[in-house]
Parts: C-alpha cells; sequence; structure tokens
C-alpha cells in the first residue's frame, strides 16, 4: 500500500489542506465548518503555541508575540519574533505546516509522511528551497513542489477532455502570478508565467489601513505608535476589504482603540467600494501589465484565449473581475473556490505521484531564464560579463541544456564559472546564483572548448557542470537555491525547536546550532581536503609541510570511515586555510 500524499497550498494569509481519497478530492476541515486556515503563529499566555483563527485573534491583542504574512519573508535571513524568541521564516511556515498535518492525520486516521505543497510561479530559487526546508521541519517529505497556478489548472480542468488556451490569474494574500496554459488531452501544460511576489491583498489591507490612519490624524490622533491599535485597525481593514466584495459600502467601527489624555480614542467612518477601487486599481493595473507579458512570452494574443480562471482570496474584489473582462473580452470563471482550487490541485498531483488514477498530466516551465557569463561585445566594446542564457524563461522542466564556450587566452589552464538567474544582457545586473573554478585544464591555444550544461528538476534544483570537451576533465555543482539555505546541523536544530513548540517545551538552541552527522563531517572533510590541495602550490614551506601532514590524516581516516579523527585534523587545517586567506 503506497502512501497517502496530501495536498498543501502554504499561502500568505490563508493555508489549506487537502486529500485525494476514493478518486475524490477533499479540502480538510482546518476548523468545525471552515476549511481555511489563517496563515498566523502566536504563543498564548503559557507559552503553548496557537496556530490559525486562535493565533488572528490573538493578534490585535499582542501583536508583539504574533506572526503573520510569514511567506513573503520566505528566502531571506530574516528573523521574527514570536515571544522570546527569534525564528527562522521557514521554521514559522513548518508552524503552520506541522498543523495542518496534525488536522489532517487526525481527520483520516492515519499517519502522513508525504506532501504536494504549493509556490507562487515567480518565487525565486531560494524562496522554493525555503518552502521545503520549512516542509521537512515539519516532519513532511516534499514529494514535488508545484506552481500555484498549474495546481488550480489541474483542480479545474481535471475531468475535462477538450483542448483550449487558459490564462490562470492568482491573486492571493501577498503574492500575483499569472500563467498562460494548454490544456489538451489531459495534458496540463503552463506556457507561460509572469508575477510578482510581493503583490496581493495585503497590498489591499494596507492602503484602507493608511486611509483610516490618515482619517485619525485629521481629527488630531496619531494611532502609528501603538502597536495594538495598529494591529485592531488591520483587523478592521482586512473585514473591511471582505465586505466590500459584496457591499457597496461598509462601516468601519472600533471602540477604545487608544486612550488620550481625559477620553478614550473610537474609531467610526464609512468607506465606499469606490474610493477603496480608487485606492487599490496601481496594483490592477500592474496585474493587467503582467498578463499581456506572460501572453508576449506563451507567444499568443488575447484572441488565442479561450477563457479565464480565477484562484486567490483577492480575486473576490470585483474590480478584478471588471478590469480582466474589460480588458481582455472574456466571461472570468470561478465556479471552483478560487480559494481552495490550489490546494485541491496539489492533492490531485499527490494523487498521481502515489499511482492513483487522476485525468490530467503536468507539464510545467521554469519562471526564470538561467545562464552563464563571458567575454563578449556589449555596446560596442568587449566586456567580460556578457549574459548568456542557457535555459530560458517558460521552458517545460525537467530540462537539461548545454553551450559550448572557449578559452580566450593561450594556455589557460583555469576558467570560472558563475550561473546566473535573470533576464538583464549584463549579468552583473542579474542574481549570481552559483560560482566554481575548473582548474588544470590542457596548455593549449586559445579557442580551447568548454562544456556547460545546467539541468533543472521539477522542484528547481539545479545541476551544474563544465567539462573539457578534449580531454573529459569535469567539475560540477548542485545549486540548491540562489541566496540562502540552511548550513549543515541548522535544520535538525529546527526541526527539534518546532517539536518543542508542539510539546510546550521551552525550545532549546545550541551554542552552535547542532551536531554534525557522520555523513555531514565526511562532505566537510572532503571539501576542506580538495580546498587544501588547491592551495598547496602557493603556501609557504613549513605551511605547505604540515598542509600535506593534515591532508593525508583525513584522507586516511575518511578512507576507514574514522569519524573520531577527523575533527582535530579538519580544525588545525582550517586554520591554515584561513590564515592563509587572511
Amino acid at each position: 500500500m503506497t502512501d497517502t500524499i496530501i495536498g498543501i497550498d502554504l499561502g500568505t494569509t490563508n493555508s489549506e489542506v487537502a486529500v485525494v481519497q476514493n478518486g475524490r478530492v477533499t479540502v480538510i476541515d482546518a476548523s468545525p465548518g471552515k476549511k481555511i486556515l489563517p496563515s498566523f503563529v502566536s504563543l498564548a499566555d503559557d507559552g503553548a503555541i496557537l496556530v490559525g483563527e486562535p493565533a488572528k485573534n490573538q493578534y490585535s491583542l499582542y501583536p508583539e508575540r504574533t506572526v503573520k504574512s510569514i511567506k513573503r519573508q520566505m528566502g531571506s535571513e530574516v528573523k521574527v519574533t514570536l515571544g522570546p524568541h527569534a525564528y527562522s521564516p521557514q521554521e514559522i511556515s513548518a508552524i503552520i505546516l506541522r498543523r495542518l498535518k496534525d488536522i489532517a492525520e487526525q481527520q483520516l486516521g492515519i499517519t502522513l509522511r508525504k506532501a504536494v505543497i504549493t509556490v507562487p510561479a515567480y518565487f525565486s530559487d531560494a524562496q522554493r528551497q525555503a518552502t521545503r526546508e520549512a516542509g521537512e521541519i515539519a516532519g513532511l517529505e516534499v514529494v514535488r513542489m508545484i506552481n500555484e497556478p498549474t495546481a488550480a489548472a489541474l483542480s479545474y480542468e481535471a475531468s475535462r477532455q477538450e483542448h483550449k488556451r487558459v490564462l490562470i490569474y492568482d491573486l492571493g494574500g501577498g503574492t500575483f502570478d499569472v500563467s498562460v496554459v494548454s490544456i489538451e488531452d489531459d495534458v496540463v501544460e503552463v506556457l507561460a508565467s509572469h508575477g510578482n511576489n510581493q503583490l496581493g491583498g495585503d497590498d489591499f489591507d494596507a492602503k484602507i489601513v493608511a486611509h483610516i490612519v490618515e482619517h485619525l490624524k485629521q481629527q488630531g490622533v496619531d494611532v502609528t505608535q501603538s502597536r495594538k491599535a495598529m494591529a485592531r485597525i488591520n483587523r478592521a481593514a482586512e473585514a473591511a476589504k471582505i465586505a466590500l466584495s459584496d457591499q457597496p459600502y461598509v462601516r468601519i467601527e472600533e471602540e477604545y482603540l487608544l486612550e488620550q489624555p481625559g477620553a478614550p480614542v473610537n474609531l467610526s467612518m464609512e468607506l465606499d467600494r469606490h474610493d477603496y477601487e480608487d485606492m487599490i486599481a496601481p496594483y490592477i493595473d500592474e496585474t493587467l501589465e503582467a498578463v499581456h507579458i506572460a501572453l508576449n512570452g506563451a507567444g499568443l494574443t488575447v484572441s488565442d484565449l479561450d477563457e479565464v480562471l480565477l484562484v486567490g482570496g483577492a480575486t473576490h474584489t470585483p474590480l478584478v473581475t471588471h478590469r480582466l473582462e474589460e480588458d481582455l473580452g472574456l466571461t472570468v470563471r470561478a465556479e471552483v473556490d478560487p480559494e481552495l482550487c490550489v490546494a485541491t490541485g496539489a492533492a490531485i498531483q499527490g494523487a498521481m505521484i502515489a499511482g492513483e488514477t487522476v485525468a490530467a498530466v503536468l507539464v510545467d516551465i521554469t519562471p526564470y531564464t538561467f545562464g552563464t557569463s563571458c567575454l563578449g561585445e556589449f555596446n560596442g566594446d568587449l566586456y567580460p560579463f556578457v549574459y548568456v542564457p542557457v535555459i530560458h524563461k517558460n521552458t517545460p522542466i525537467p530540462v537539461t541544456k548545454s553551450e559550448a564556450f572557449y578559452t580566450v587566452h593561450d594556455n589557460q589552464t583555469t576558467v570560472v564559472v558563475s550561473i546566473y538567474q535573470g533576464e538583464d544582457p549584463d549579468a552583473l545586473n542579474n542574481i549570481n546564483i552559483g560560482e566554481f573554478t575548473v582548474e588544470n585544464l590542457s596548455k593549449v591555444p586559445s579557442g580551447n572548448p568548454i562544456i556547460l550544461q545546467l539541468s533543472l528538476d521539477l522542484d528547481g534544483i539545479m545541476q551544474v557542470s563544465a567539462r573539457e570537451k578534449n580531454t573529459g576533465l569535469e567539475k560540477s555543482i548542485r545549486i540548491d537555491n540562489a541566496i540562502s539555505r540552511f548550513r549543515e546541523g541548522e535544520l535538525e536544530a529546527a526541526r527539534e525547536r518546532v517539536d518543542a513548540l508542539f510539546s510546550q517545551q521551552e525550545p532549546h538552541v545550541s551554542e552552535a546550532g547542532a551536531v554534525s552527522t557522520p555523513r555531514q563531517t565526511k562532505v566537510k572533510a572532503e571539501a576542506l581536503v580538495e580546498k587544501a590541495e588547491r592551495m598547496l602550490d602557493g603556501a609557504a614551506p613549513d605551511d605547505r609541510e604540515d598542509m600535506i601532514g593534515l591532508i593525508e590524516t583525513l584522507k586516511d581516516a575518511l578512507s576507514k570511515d574514522d569519524f573520531d579523527a577527523l575533527p582535530k585534523a579538519m580544525d588545525e587545517l582550517a586554520d591554515i586555510l584561513f590564515y592563509l586567506e587572511s
């Protein structure tokens, strides 16, 4: 019997978990009568962890010990405060994932180990890797990450046979994606994507918050210095936004926001839908620009589209549908709940991976261009950082692409390979996601061919290799993400911290993060030996002799799997290398 694979939509403002059982997809209730879990994490007075609605309710009272919208921080190195402790975005997201996992286990009556987790199509490598790490910390094997618009397409079209081209407009709480997909013979193929991972319903809320703050300032009241008052205003703004989806205006009232000398400050104001839509119109304009960029990327025009699908809670805003239909001349479909279709699509993908019979096959794309830099002509001059794309944006994945490059000097024995993510012709304006050096090349005239190969898998993990064509000499690296990732051992420490929270125990953080496993120690030792061997030629005679002895000690210990003998030699060799590099 294969493991059940759940589908999770890890959202900025709300998250959901779904599963396919007996051929039917079900979104599991996060609480009685509610399928949506607010993406809030908080600490109760006794230190117990609160997730979802209880945490959201506490936000207005204790914003200093509540975290929301953590998805916007994924892939960054920031730390967020939760009570007396600081946590990474991965750990906070892991708490949400752990809660969804526990809810699903309780309702299904089984132990769950595997999940498909969705991410915005425009998430960077770093953000995707951070999401994977959050799943691992939560105790889940992330068997696949798929783009949210792709998941939505699976949800809408799982039982349809007709051929069509569809625009998927996904406006969530914190991110926006637009994807053009082709559906034919049960195959859902993403043709192009575009978006902004810092645009969503939270920004709509912020406009209303600013409007409320200005209204109070005109009454001589500045509430911005009170965190609790601002938290209540944020909550009221979100409620007003939701109400304006169905009402032409809304009354915003909050009693006793704060106290000024002699009297309490109460909020009472009316917000008209037209005024609200004027506030957010620039954001909608930006999304429509992205629609046309995605269409251009797919090589299509508006007339080539058959329909438009809405995804994400922020699409409930009537202005979204109005502007889309006005701009594209198509009727917008939203018969599947825009807030649940991503989770159901993830569950469908999980069922496919588990070998269950489903009616759609997934073809995904890379939302970025990946390439390298070389010496070439740029603006009429020779420039050493001309960007050379290797894997182009909107290429179906998994994909492997190779390009030939050539040495520029006679007897050139080394080349530095830099890998970039981006679209700018100047490589330095793109994101450097990895770099390595190929050494000991043949001493031959310039023009020695070097074959660069990039392989990108379905999870956005890239394998890069550079091979001297004439000799087969090769160097390779694996790029898990573009910017940051958990260092070795930190993943285990983070999992312990999250486990401690759910056990209502005091989290423990060791001074050095976590003890390395034998495998991790072996990898570190091998890397240290390789680095030391490269630096031997530049070392003074005494240092060189010490380095050779330590290298031999480490190689001998590695060959015997004598892990106890490694740390001392590694420390001594690392000290020498640090001295040589300083």
